[in-house]
Formats: C-alpha cells, structure tokens, sequence
C-alpha cells in the first residue's frame, strides 16, 4: 500500500468509526460536551480522550497489551453512563472531570483496537496506518463537536433553560441506553 493510499484509506476508517458507526462514542462526545458547551473546555476533554485512546491503541495494536473485548466493551458503554450521570448529579464542571475522561479514553482505545485489528494494518504504513485512523477519529468528534454546538447557539437564540430542558433529558436518555448496553455487553 503506498502512503498517499494508506493516508486516504484510515483516515476515513477512522472518520467512519466515529460517524456513522460508533453510537457509542457519538454519545460519549454528546455527554463531554452538554455539561460545559464552552468549545474550548469541550475541546481540551475531547483532545484529552484523544490522547488517552491513542496511547492504548498504540499498545493494542503493538500487540503490548490485549485485554479481551468481553471487558472492554461492557467498560466502555459504562464509561457512557458515568458520565451522562456525572452530567444529571454533579452539574458543575469539577477538575477531576479531565482525569476521568483521560481514563475512560483509555478504555475507549482498547475499542478502537478490537476494531482496527479487524481491518488489518498493512506492515509497510503500520505506524502511518495508526496515526490516520486517530486522525480519522478526532476529525469525527469534532464534527460531532460543531454539530452539537450549532444546535447549542439555536437553543440559546430561543432562551430555553439549556440544563432543565436539553442537559437532564438528554443526559437521562443516554443513560437509559449505555445502562442496557451495559447490561447487554456483560450477559449477552
């Protein structure tokens, strides 16, 4: 694979893993940003995330580090439910929040590496493979980012309470469903 190809080719892996098809992380960008819709504050927990998912997917796919999908996933629809409760019962944004993300990015890797260890590496852009495709991510939840910000600015155009109409309704619907696939991914 040359490298212009394998630039091209996970980039968009990772863009997809992101949107259309990573529900899960979706939600988990959705829950950073409704508790402080600050870019810049939303911005540095998404890069912390980023920088936490790296790391381990790096290990992962060096083959460093192998913990089971059975874990993983459950850990990971749990890392959701965290924090979409953390946004319901601790409303304010707490320092701790950032040590948090940095973990749970850790774990979120682990993801990311059952499903780039799937697609296969080529041996000759590995290294380039790996950088494109958290490129890849990081493009998709910023784009995540932008979209939940656009609808921010009109729920502010029209003054509605953002926390009691859109924080506590949405972040309990996000619990509701990283709850079942908690649920899911430990028994079933």
């Amino acid at each position: 694979m040359s490298a212009g190809s394998a630039i091209w080719t996970y980039l968009v892996l990772g863009i997809k893993h992101i949107i259309p098809l990573g529900f899960d992380h979706i939600l988990f960008i959705i829950s950073l940003f409704l508790l402080s819709p600050n870019l810049k504050i939303v911005g540095i927990q998404a890069s912390t995330f980023t920088l936490a998912h790296s790391i381990t997917l790096g290990l992962a796919m060096y083959h460093l580090v192998n913990p089971p999908p059975a874990i993983v996933e459950p850990l990971i629809a749990a890392s959701i439910l965290l924090v979409a409760l953390a946004n319901i019962f601790r409303p304010g944004l707490h320092s701790s929040r950032v040590v948090i993300i940095f973990i749970f990015g850790l774990v979120h890797g682990l993801g990311f590496a059952t499903v780039l260890t799937g697609l296969g590496l080529p041996e000759n852009r590995y290294f380039l493979g790996l950088v494109m495709f958290n490129l890849g991510v990081e493009i998709g939840q910023f784009t995540i980012i932008l979209a939940a910000y656009a609808i921010y600015l009109l729920i502010q155009a029209r003054h509605i309470a953002y926390r009691t109409y859109v924080v506590i309704p949405t972040s309990i619907c996000i619990a509701v469903i990283s709850f079942y696939w908690t649920i899911q991914r430990l028994f079933f």
